[in-house]
């Protein structure tokens, strides 16, 4: 399958059948107006055409204490304005109401982890025809996030991209184990690796999650030779001073360097992949 975000007039970011390495990336979460366009700035300016992903609340926070976001109504405004400069938006959504409002900036609604099993909201995203982006869930296996996606598929909307997170690995800890991206990508949709979420140790600083960054590069480096579609990436240009996930978070100057590397893998393993390889892309 072949989702495109963005109109093909304007250079749309392809997901599937075969493209380049497409890159979903940005800050956890809506800091403020001038941080969220200078990250879509600096972003677009190293990666190319790509989606900026922000979040205007992160309702799964750890702690009551911890920083949410700006809210629906002004974080929606902000990313209107980002939309505005020509650049493809996601943002997720954690309640029914709140998926027609976010289709009105964001190109793409993406289901977090935490929700992937909730039909309401499954629902509610396929019926804005907007491309969905399901997270799948640490408790869920590559074999049964198919059913997420046919939830939104049943609304007449089949433009679903199934994002690998990670899997729980004990308490406060995950693991990647690579056999989900073939299998998840057999069920039809195209399969994106969540290269940041996936070194995340949830809980692990107390009132808040910890990281190891230091596996981003080598996790991703895997899941691009197992020929996924997309990379998801969160950045920031001071991750310890992020006010979401700045544990796991890539810095800003070392995006370029890296998608360098990511994408000469993707040249050759697309280069060489077989039809069967690529028949459900």
């Amino acid at each position: 399958m072949r989702i495109e975000v963005g109109a093909p007039e304007d250079e749309p970011v392809v997901f599937g059948e075969g493209a380049p390495l497409a890159v979903i990336a940005g800050p956890c979460v809506i800091e403020s107006e001038a941080h969220v366009h200078f990250l879509a700035r600096e972003i677009r300016r190293i990666a190319g055409p790509f989606v900026f992903k922000a979040s205007f609340d992160k309702a799964n926070r750890s702690s009551i204490a911890s920083y949410r976001g700006l809210g629906l109504k002004e974080g929606l405004r902000i990313l209107a304005g980002v939309k505005a400069a020509g650049v493809r938006i996601l943002t997720d959504i954690h309640e029914p109401s709140q998926a027609e409002p976010a289709a009105e900036a964001a190109d793409v609604l993406q289901i977090p982890a935490f929700l992937c099993r909730q039909t309401d909201l499954l629902l509610a995203a396929g019926r804005t025809g907007r491309v969905v982006n399901i997270k799948k869930g640490q408790f869920v296996s590559p074999h049964d996030i198919h059913l997420a996606a046919e939830k939104v598929a049943s609304t007449g909307n089949d433009k679903v991209l199934l994002t690998e997170r990670g899997a729980c690995f004990g308490y406060n800890n995950l693991v990647v184990d690579m056999r989900s991206l073939p299998i998840m990508r057999a069920a039809g949709w195209p399969v994106v690796f969540d290269a940041t979420h996936s070194v995340q140790l949830p809980g692990a600083g107390g009132a808040a999650s910890s990281g190891q960054p230091e596996f981003i590069e080598p996790l991703a480096r895997a899941a691009v030779a197992a020929g996924i579609d997309g990379l998801f990436v969160e950045v920031h240009e001071d991750p310890p001073h992020a006010l979401s996930d700045g544990a796991n978070a890539l810095p800003l100057d070392r995006l370029g360097e890296l998608l360098d590397r990511l994408r000469a893998i993707d040249r050759t393993v697309k280069a060489f992949a077989s039809p069967l390889t690529l028949r459900s892309s």
